[in-house]
């Protein structure tokens, strides 16, 4: 079993840290929807409620994801302030977007050699964005806009006011003005929420300027989405709580605890199922079908595991020559959680 495997590493871990670890990890996995979501705080939550002491002395969060939801990050470090007086975050891999703004929150972030953070502009989709030629929403990155104007402005030279109106109706037509307005929302949440997040931990020894430098730089200086912050830039330039130094062993423990997740995942195995489908057998109806388990996303600890899965059915549909069509029906999807048994007592008690 997984879970059981990785006891070890993640025990191993808490006796070099002299911590309590607690694992969130998204799926990497190309080709399979994962993201920081909701319904994970309530998850959390079971977890730091199996803490033996609460408040911990010392909580650390395994993290790796691409992203997701801009809110989650604020819940989750509220959380952790509750259960725990000091929280960290260990990172032997990717910590992107809304996974960096939760390593913001951190009194520590360890570093693996690995290891990146990411710029924390949202990519904003809703029901007014455009729709590509597959039909699905297209994210408008907040930064792509800014950079828009200042391209027409900068760049381009556009200055007088007429002009600069007429820069912007052409945007308008091409994106619904809607959309347009909750990106603007969206930018102004995700500064605000990182600044409150920094504050958790950054106080009366921190002027507001350097809150509002790191700020305005993971949020717009980067100016490209998929910058990856390693982390002598995150400590040297950005002036982040990052780990001076990480003992050798903790590196090697971080990283064989990450790949083996990344195997359970199979974030190196890029999911496409017309691939899978090619070489299905034929069904009575001259179909061909095959059935996929996908990992979306795993909280877990040394004590209980829960799992995100979902189950679903590809079927390669009749089609002129050149043609594909791929019918996708979800048949389960949820949390899987499951419990390591407590140890049975040196001395059972007496039944006599």
């Amino acid at each position: 079993m997984p879970h059981q495997r990785r006891i070890a590493l993640i025990g191993e871990i808490e006796r070099i840290r002299g911590s309590r670890v607690i694992c969130y990890l998204t799926s990497l996995r190309p080709g399979v929807p994962s993201q920081i979501a909701e319904d994970q705080v309530r998850i959390f939550f079971d977890h730091l409620m199996e803490l033996p002491v609460r408040p911990a002395p010392k909580l650390d969060v395994f993290l790796c994801s691409n992203g997701g939801n801009g809110t989650v990050p604020w819940r989750l470090v509220a959380l952790f302030r509750e259960y725990a007086t000091s929280f960290n975050v260990l990172i032997p891999y990717r910590a992107y977007s809304a996974a960096s703004l939760l390593a913001l929150g951190a009194d520590e972030i360890v570093m693996h050699p690995f290891a990146e953070l990411g710029p924390i502009d949202p990519t904003v989709s809703n029901e007014f964005n455009p729709i590509d030629p597959q039909g699905r929403r297209i994210g408008i990155s907040v930064e792509d806009v800014r950079a828009y104007i200042g391209f027409i402005k900068e760049t381009v030279g556009i200055t007088h006011e007429d002009e600069l109106i007429q820069a912007v109706r052409v945007l308008a037509e091409k994106v619904h003005p809607l959309a347009l307005g909750n990106v603007e929302r969206f930018v102004m949440q995700s500064r605000m929420i990182a600044t409150k997040i920094l504050k958790t931990h950054m106080r009366e020894d921190t002027a507001d300027h350097k809150i509002s430098q790191i700020v305005e730089t993971m949020a717009s200086k980067l100016y490209f989405h998929g910058h990856p912050i390693n982390r002598r830039e995150a400590r040297n330039d950005l002036r982040l709580k990052v780990a001076e130094s990480v003992d050798p062993g903790l590196e090697k423990a971080m990283w064989d605890l990450y790949v083996d997740f990344e195997n359970e995942f199979r974030n190196q195995d890029q999911f496409n199922p017309h691939s899978s489908l090619v070489n299905a057998p034929l069904t009575s109806a001259g179909t061909r079908g095959h059935q996929e388990v996908m990992l979306h996303a795993v909280i877990e600890s040394i004590c209980r595991s829960s799992a995100y899965c979902t189950t679903r059915r590809y079927t390669l549909l009749p089609t002129p020559p050149g043609q594909v069509a791929i019918q996708e029906d979800p048949l389960t999807q949820g949390w899987n959680h499951s419990l390591v048994p407590s140890p049975a007592p040196a001395n059972p008690p007496s039944t006599t």
